[in-house]
């Protein structure tokens, strides 16, 4: 188990176990193509905002792979830099389930830079981080500022 609780699936990818393939064939190896742009994107997240899986997937080029997403972060060495905790679900949703540490860790992460995840969910309409195209939109014609 990794640090932030994700565990490596790497030794049950596609290639794993088959003749002649090699320790961490399949899985870590389609997911080391598209990581650095995952990676990339997950490292932009500003403190204090949060996205989604699928939202990363999409501004890194990989539209409806958010769990290749998570698969990614499943991955990060422990200690790592990138900050894994300010991706969330679809809805805004903590994805640990209840009671897993790395689930209060996340919330307990989200916390410190001012985020609020009230019942294991992040009111992405305050915190969710928008791309500049979606930032310019609600500022010239103020979507989304009625409530």
């Amino acid at each position: 188990m990794l640090a932030h609780g994700y565990h490596s699936d790497c030794d049950r990818g596609a290639g794993a176990g088959r003749p002649g393939a090699s320790p961490g064939a399949g899985i870590c190896q389609a997911v080391n193509v598209p990581a650095a742009g995952i990676l990339a994107v997950v490292e932009r997240i500003p403190r204090g905002k949060v996205t989604t899986y699928g939202a990363v997937a999409a501004r890194a080029g990989l539209p409806r792979r958010a769990r290749l997403v998570g698969r990614v972060l499943s991955e990060l060495p422990a200690g790592s830099k990138v900050p894994w905790h300010r991706v969330v679900a679809a809805g805004g949703r903590i994805a640990f389930p209840a009671g897993a540490p790395a689930r209060q860790e996340q919330i307990e992460r989200l916390g410190r830079e001012g985020v609020e995840a009230a019942k294991g969910r992040v009111n992405l309409r305050r915190y969710g981080w928008q791309s500049p195209q979606e930032d310019l939109d609600r500022w010239l014609w103020q979507v989304g500022d009625e409530n």
